[in-house]
C-alpha cells in the first residue's frame, strides 16, 4: 500500500514513521511531479500551519490535483491542519482551503500553544486511545453524511464522511498506531474488488 503525504510543512515525519511502522511505503508530496510519478491508495494531511500549507500547496501548483484526487474518491486522512484543510468551511472565513469534507471547523479552539492538552478517549471503530491536542481546532458543525467518532469536552474531534478522516488531535505524536491502522483499514475496506 502506498500513502502520499502532504510534506511541505508540519508534522508530516512523525505520520510516515507510524504507516512504516503499519508497513506502508510513504511518498512525501512537495512539488507536481511527486502526485504525477506515483499512484496512491491514500493520502494524508498532516498538522502544522494550515494558512501556511493552504498558501503553498497554491504555490507549489498541487492545490488543484490535491482537490481532485480526494473529490475524485482518493482515500484522505487530516490531523488538526490537515483537518481545517479538508473542511468545506472554517468559523470566521468565507471558505475553506481544499473545502473536501461536509464540516465546518474552529481553528485554534483551545488556545495558543501553551493551552495543548492530552486525554484518553473513546474513538468509535478505534477504541480508547490517547489524543494529543496542540492549538487544536474542533469541529463545531457536520453535513448528514459525515460520521462523528470522537467528541472531547462536547466538543467533535474526530470525523469521517466516506474516505475522509480527520481528527483535531495529533496521533502521530504518540505511541498508538490504531488511528493510523483505522485508516489503512478504511482504505482496504473501500477498495474496489477485481
Amino acid at each position: 500500500m502506498k500513502i502520499g503525504i502532504l510534506a511541505v510543512q508540519g508534522a508530516f515525519i512523525e505520520h510516515e514513521r507510524c504507516l512504516e511502522q503499519l508497513g506502508a511505503e510513504v511518498v512525501e508530496i512537495r512539488q507536481q511531479k511527486d502526485l504525477a510519478n506515483h499512484s496512491f491508495d491514500g493520502l494524508v494531511l498532516p498538522g502544522g500551519e494550515s494558512t501556511v500549507m493552504g498558501k503553498l500547496i497554491c504555490d507549489l501548483k498541487i492545490f488543484a490535483p490535491l482537490q481532485e484526487m480526494i473529490a475524485g474518491g482518493m482515500p484522505v486522512f487530516g490531523t488538526c491542519a490537515g483537518l481545517l484543510l479538508l473542511a468545506k468551511q472554517i468559523d470566521g472565513n468565507p471558505s475553506g482551503h481544499l473545502a473536501c469534507m461536509e464540516i465546518t471547523a474552529v481553528r485554534n479552539a483551545y488556545g495558543r500553544q501553551l493551552g495543548s492538552f492530552s486525554v484518553q478517549q473513546e474513538m468509535s471503530h478505534v477504541g480508547e486511545i490517547p489524543m494529543v491536542f496542540i492549538r487544536a481546532p474542533y469541529i463545531a458543525a457536520v453535513g448528514e453524511n459525515v460520521e462523528v467518532l470522537a467528541e472531547v469536552e462536547g466538543k467533535i474531534v474526530a470525523a469521517r464522511e466516506g474516505r475522509m478522516l480527520a481528527t483535531a488531535f495529533h496521533p502521530e505524536l504518540t505511541d498508538d498506531l490504531s488511528v493510523h491502522q483505522y485508516f489503512l483499514t478504511m482504505i482496504n475496506q473501500d477498495k474496489p474488488v477485481s
